[in-house]
């Protein structure tokens, strides 16, 4: 009588590879952060005046720490406003044990497992948001390995990004505030000015734009920013009405999903259009690109889930010739914008730099990579008392 065959259990610490020599090392340990950065004062765009969301107070952090059996280490975060940190956080607590005894250099591969082991709430949105995390720590750890800068290890077209201010531009902000954060952003060395619109009555939004067109006088580019909050036929009107600003971009004028309507702007409009910084994947962006939605399109690491799925976007983007601004967290946008080729921008927000123990250096409109191996930054001590959760797993080296 034939046997039945018996199949052999893998081990779970080195699952989905097979060892060999080219594997000289492991993950050990993996530890989690949940951290909530506390803002000066309440932050309004246009979703806050149109009644779709509150003022954002906090923005909530999730830290993610690999090391391994040689002693190398690296660090990664995902982020969210508003909602959804603490579900990152019980996410990643959920998977983080999938990468105990793998190699740190598979990192393509490590990505697939952790969204395999989440894959039934889904892969894209906050499951893989949590992936973010490890992602990014493991691509900080690979570029310390090498002894080089992030921008480096990709392969960097650049040593120096084109760097506008958002920060300064809220709907909160009186219109005589948002003319002093102007001038401070100039004198510290901003290359562009962004300001948010999209709030109920357009005339309003106007009068603050050519406030700060004025204002500005060509000394650096500007960019306006309505946050999803225009329909087809108040974009169009009003993106005719500032088209003699020479603006750099109208930034999501719709709906994040709506790419024929971007695309249909975007070819009615001499203005580029940018958008994306709302959408989880790489397939979400595709549609943009595909039906030529965006001059500008706009992917945010944490939210597509890491560097892995951003390096897809950047494939894409660049066999389209699209420029790139990537969306916040400029500690991590600075690298990948450095290693794109075609003519990027990143987005500055002094928020985050309270968090860390580094400051980015800018001058002459532009960010400069530092010459940190990795990301460059760590945590600073502000960001230890902020800490509210920790988890470990595994034992560091």
């Amino acid at each position: 009588m034939k046997q039945p065959t018996r199949l052999i259990a893998a081990n779970p610490l080195a699952a989905g590879l097979a060892t060999g020599e080219a594997t000289t090392d492991r993950i050990e340990w993996v530890k989690l952060h949940l951290t909530f950065l506390p803002l000066a004062s309440p932050i309004s765009d246009a979703k806050v005046l149109t009644g779709r969301q509150k003022p954002l107070t906090e923005i909530a952090f999730l830290f993610a720490e690999i090391a391994t059996k040689q002693g190398h280490h690296g660090i990664g975060f995902s982020y969210s406003k508003r909602a959804g940190g603490p579900g990152q956080y019980e996410h990643a607590k959920e998977i983080a044990p999938a990468l105990l005894g793998e190699d740190p250099n598979d990192i393509a591969r490590l990505w697939d497992k952790l969204c395999w082991a989440g894959a039934s709430v889904g892969r894209s949105g906050l499951a893989t948001q949590a992936i973010a995390a490890f992602d990014i720590a493991l691509w900080d750890l690979k570029a310390k390995r090498a002894g080089l800068p992030l921008a480096k290890l990709l392969g960097a077209h650049r040593d120096s990004v084109q760097v506008y201010n958002t920060s300064g531009g809220y709907l909160s902000a009186p219109i005589e505030t948002v003319l002093d954060n102007v001038e401070a952003a100039i004198a510290r060395g901003i290359g562009g000015i962004k300001i948010k619109v999209g709030q109920p009555d357009p005339m309003i939004d106007l009068q603050r734009v050519q406030a700060v067109h004025e204002c500005i006088n060509g000394r650096v580019a500007m960019m306006i920013d309505a946050n999803q909050q225009w329909d087809r036929s108040t974009a169009q009107r009003f993106g005719k009405l500032v088209e003699p600003l020479n603006l750099t971009w109208i930034e999501e004028p719709l709906d994040a999903y709506d790419a024929e309507g971007h695309a249909a702007l975007a070819a009615m409009l001499d203005t580029p259009i940018a958008t994306g910084e709302m959408l989880t994947s790489p397939a979400e962006h595709w549609e943009l690109i595909r039906h030529r939605s965006v001059d500008f399109i706009q992917p945010d690491a944490p939210r597509v889930g890491g560097i892995t799925p951003m390096l897809k976007i950047m494939a894409l983007a660049d066999q389209a010739r699209i420029r790139m601004a990537p969306h916040f967290a400029m500690e991590i946008h600075l690298h990948l914008s450095a290693s794109y080729a075609h003519g990027p921008w990143v987005e500055h927000f002094e928020w985050l730099e309270p968090m860390f123990n580094e400051r980015l250096h800018i001058a002459d409109g532009r960010m400069f990579v530092p010459n940190r191996p990795g990301l460059g930054f760590s945590l600073s001590e502000q960001a230890a008392r902020w800490t509210q959760q920790t988890v470990e797993f595994g034992k560091r080296p």
